[in-house]
């Protein structure tokens, strides 16, 4: 299983750090929101461990960000036992807190008790369907009532993004802060016009008048269930 720590305290790390490997897990770490961003986008994650302050922004709008896309389980870490922040944490998605200063042991059975419950779940995660489409993530495959759909790889990732956020407006910023790529070649309005024209092609019945990527002027596209 594969970690990603997000978290700027070089003494907490180093000491995170040696903790999680010697339980035999695997770690990525990222220092800022922009490094935890671009890991990321480019590998999977069993569990997150972030935290609140960050030098470029705060773990909440990373909790959100990761939310769009992924129900990898999240372990927030906050320097003060604030009710608002913790509430704030939970509500917008993350699965657990602990507070600074905390017992590497404490820390410990939590992440293996939130790994314990994510592997309980994960067969519920293996599939997105709605409106006669199937996506099987564990493949990375596209069925529309059952024929193959061949997507580009922004095609696929602007597709589970919308299947996993139904009848929910997604505003083009929050859509184009999940579609950079592995080598961080922006993705523009312009070029996010086009691939949402090309994912009604191969998905809509009739792509000229869509009824299941809808466009919600002066917000953004839904996912019309």
């Amino acid at each position: 299983m594969k970690i990603l720590i997000i978290e700027d305290d070089l003494s907490l790390i180093n000491g995170l750090s040696f903790a999680i490997k010697k339980q035999g897990y695997e770690l990525d770490i990222a220092r800022t929101g922009a490094e935890a961003d671009s890991l990321f986008e480019c590998e999977k994650y069993d569990l997150v461990i972030l935290d609140v302050s960050l030098p470029d922004g705060n773990g909440f709008d990373i909790c959100k960000k990761i939310r769009l896309t992924s129900n990898v389980p999240i372990i927030f870490l906050t320097a003060a036992d604030e009710e608002t922040d913790i509430t704030m944490g939970l509500d917008i998605g993350g699965d657990d807190y602990i507070t600074k200063p905390f017992k590497l042991a404490v820390l410990m059975s939590r992440i293996n008790a939130a790994l314990r419950r994510s592997n309980n779940f994960r067969t519920t995660d293996t599939e997105l369907n709605s409106n006669g489409i199937r996506v099987d993530l564990l493949r990375n495959k596209v069925y529309k009532n059952h024929t193959p759909v061949e997507l580009t790889a922004n095609e696929y990732k602007l597709l589970c993004m919308f299947m996993q956020n139904p009848d929910i407006v997604l505003t083009s910023e929050q859509i184009l802060a999940r579609l950079w790529d592995c080598r961080e070649n922006y993705v523009d309005n312009n070029t996010l016009t086009v691939y949402i024209r090309r994912l009604r092609a191969k998905i809509e019945d009739n792509p000229g008048k869509p009824v299941i990527i809808v466009t919600v002027r002066g917000m953004g596209y839904k996912w019309q269930v």
